[in-house]
């Protein structure tokens, strides 16, 4: 495994001063109590302000929705999932024998979830810049291109655009319980709206997914209400 951590980061171009914090960044909570999810949620944050300066620099003349649509295009779970599977992270992920046996090396949530923690690890490991050029790499070979926004909005992205519009702050998601065996667990993940005294639910097999179908929650009620 030491071989193969090796050639993992120099396919990152980070070495890391503490290797505790790649090691964390690739285990799942099916594996050990000390996982990546904590990472995984720093790493999201890293990686959409990434995108989002990136976008800004390389899409110059399009509007603020439109690059909002952009950026959902490239930071969404099938997008991060080939970017993991090109840099072999189902080789070395850290899974528990039930995940492991039920093919969790090869889950597309499991190999973006961990591509978000190495990012979040990064960033704990030498700063934001690296973890900036980290991202930028990573989306070298990608096309991005104003097309993009012809892509169907995720939920999230859209009640992002609804608040925004309404000029109110962004949705809070907070992962409010896990349910299942370790290899094969749900999330049930509140979307609260602070200013409308307003919160859904949502359950998915990760936790982007739960996010995602507490959005669609969250909209379905805010499109029900009296206008």
């Amino acid at each position: 495994m030491d071989g193969q951590l090796s050639a993992l980061q120099a396919r990152l171009q980070h070495r890391f001063a503490d290797p505790r914090l790649l090691t964390r960044a690739l285990t799942h909570r099916s594996f050990s109590a000390d996982h990546n999810e904590r990472l995984e949620f720093l790493g999201d944050s890293v990686l959409n302000l990434a995108v989002a300066a990136l976008l800004y620099n390389q899409l110059s003349e399009l509007p603020e929705g439109d690059l909002s649509r952009v950026r959902a295009n490239l930071v969404k779970q099938d997008t991060l999932h080939h970017l993991a599977e090109a840099l072999g992270l189902s080789d070395v992920i850290r899974l528990g024998e039930g995940e492991a046996r039920s093919g969790g090396q090869k889950r597309p949530s499991i190999l973006a979830d961990a591509l978000e923690a190495l990012i979040g690890a990064v960033q704990l490991d030498a700063g934001y810049l690296a973890a900036e050029a980290l991202v930028h790499r990573l989306f070298r070979d990608v096309a991005i291109n104003p097309q993009m926004p012809a892509v169907a909005k995720d939920p999230k992205t859209e009640l992002q655009e609804w608040l925004q519009g309404r000029k109110m702050k962004l949705p809070i998601y907070r992962v409010a319980g896990t349910l299942g065996a370790p290899h094969k667990q749900t999330f049930d993940v509140e979307c609260e709206i602070p200013e409308l005294s307003a919160v859904e639910r949502g359950i998915g097999a990760s936790r982007r997914a739960g996010e995602q179908a507490a959005a669609t929650a969250m909209l379905l009620a805010l499109k029900a209400r009296p206008k």
